[in-house]
């Protein structure tokens, strides 16, 4: 170990970086209704706040994680974290929303850096230290869990209290202190490259991601009907971005995303199909739940976060209870009981089309968690189950990018159903909506099967 290297300081700002991009991703959800009201925005165009940061960290999360192991993961979880801190110290003087929107995409690109380059450095702080990587891995995925449980309280109190703006200014000291700690605490990067831009830029394989991009942001601008004259063009411009894109990933070596490995791989293929819907019913009701109580309930943003604070608590509860029973019982086992009460959870929050009595919402809340943890741990650890020893670095990757696109999906959906207003009869909509995708999560777990060893 080297004199400069402190392992317990530096998982500790790790933990801290890589805790930013579930606590933004979370925090926002109670901010909506207010963002809509400052810049007059529908809901279709409030939801690209959201969209902006999901279609960023799609793209971002393989990409950094290659560079990580290229470039060396204290260089790039350093720079990724001055990228937060600028962009988070700029963006509340935005005077116009598409550039809150930049903000929050570069907010992304700089959050995408921490947990790849994380994962690496611990690695590498292990082995100086002798230890073992499964306590530092441990407080990192707990880091990452707890934020996303406290980001609506955290939200709702700063958005109540100052405003949307504060959202931002947060992240500024949080990813200052990550980025000074890990600069004096973590390992230095030995024997990485420090090769041109020009090959760093030739082999990152940029028209791959800009076709992926491109593909989505014309697909979702049709389904909210962004351009109501060139609806079906933008469709179709979608779909030839698309295979595009999938000629790409084929011909080029390395792809963004590796086609060929899902393609010879269906218990893989069918676990990332089952994660993305899995996420979109869950980011519909994350993100489609706040509006609701803000707009028909007519609750304060701070309120609104403390009733939703028992859907992730819960699940964080819910995690170590789903590890002993999939030792016990088998992933597939768990995933379908989890799946099952998922769809129990998203039928029962119909109920708020009834009455929002703050006792049945904090009930509905911590019965969804209850999925969210158990189908969360399950499908992780199909994953490893399912991908090749070889593999397993790409595979998680690709896992990440599942989940925003489940995300991205969830804001189209949103914007679809509360585009004639943000009430309880459209609240109905939805719960059909996340009950039809349930349906879909079951199939796809029925027909996983865990590869022979």
């Amino acid at each position: 170990m080297t004199s400069k290297t402190r392992p317990g300081l530096a998982i500790a700002a790790l933990s801290v970086g890589t805790a930013l991009n579930p606590l933004n991703s979370s925090m926002i959800a109670v901010a909506l209704v207010v963002l809509r009201h400052d810049f007059a925005l529908d809901v279709a165009a409030v939801t690209w706040v959201i969209t902006a940061f999901y279609l960023a960290s799609a793209a971002g999360q393989p990409l950094m994680g290659r560079l990580a192991d290229r470039f060396g993961p204290r260089r790039l979880f350093t720079f990724g974290m001055a990228v937060v801190a600028i962009s988070c110290a700029l963006a509340p003087f935005s005077p116009n929303f598409a550039l809150v929107c930049v903000a929050r995409a570069l907010m992304a690109v700089g959050t995408a850096t921490a947990y790849p380059s994380a994962v690496v450095m611990v690695s590498e702080l292990s082995r100086q230290a002798n230890i073992s990587t499964t306590r530092p891995l441990g407080r990192i995925q707990m880091a990452n869990t707890s934020a996303a449980a406290v980001g609506p309280v955290v939200g709702g109190l700063l958005v109540s209290l100052v405003g949307w703006q504060a959202l931002f200014a947060i992240n500024v000291p949080l990813s200052l202190i990550a980025l000074l700690v890990v600069h004096r605490a973590a390992p230095p990067d030995v024997g990485r490259e420090t090769g041109k831009l020009s090959v760093l830029i030739r082999d990152s394989d940029i028209p791959g991601i800009l076709a992926f991009i491109g593909s989505l942001m014309l697909a979702m601008m049709a389904l909210l009907n962004v351009a109501p004259d060139y609806r079906w063009w933008l469709m179709v411009g979608s779909i030839v971005l698309a295979g595009l894109f999938a000629w790409r990933e084929l011909c080029f070596a390395p792809p963004f995303l590796d086609l060929r490995l899902l393609g010879r791989n269906r218990p893989l293929l069918l676990m990332y199909l089952l994660f993305a819907v899995f996420s979109g019913v869950y980011y519909c009701s994350f993100f489609g739940l706040p509006q609701l109580l803000q707009e028909a309930g007519k609750y304060d943003a701070g309120l609104v976060g403390l009733l939703m604070l028992p859907l992730a608590a819960v699940s964080v509860l819910a995690t170590p209870l789903a590890v002993r029973l999939i030792e016990r019982f088998g992933v597939r086992s768990v995933l379908i009981v989890g799946v099952l009460v998922l769809a129990l959870a998203s039928g029962a929050l119909g109920l708020l089309t009834l009455s929002f009595w703050p006792p049945l919402v904090l009930f509905l809340t911590a019965l969804m968690g209850i999925p969210y943890g158990t189908v969360s741990t399950a499908s992780n650890q199909g994953l490893y189950l399912s991908a090749r020893p070889e593999e397993r670095g790409v595979a998680a990757g690709i896992f990440q990018t599942c989940r925003y696109l489940g995300a991205i999906t969830a804001t189209v959906v949103i914007g679809v159903v509360y585009g004639s207003g943000v009430n309880q009869p459209n609240w109905g909509l939805m719960v059909l909506t996340m009950l039809v995708l349930s349906a879909a999560v079951f199939l796809l777990t029925v027909a996983w099967r865990q590869p022979a060893e």
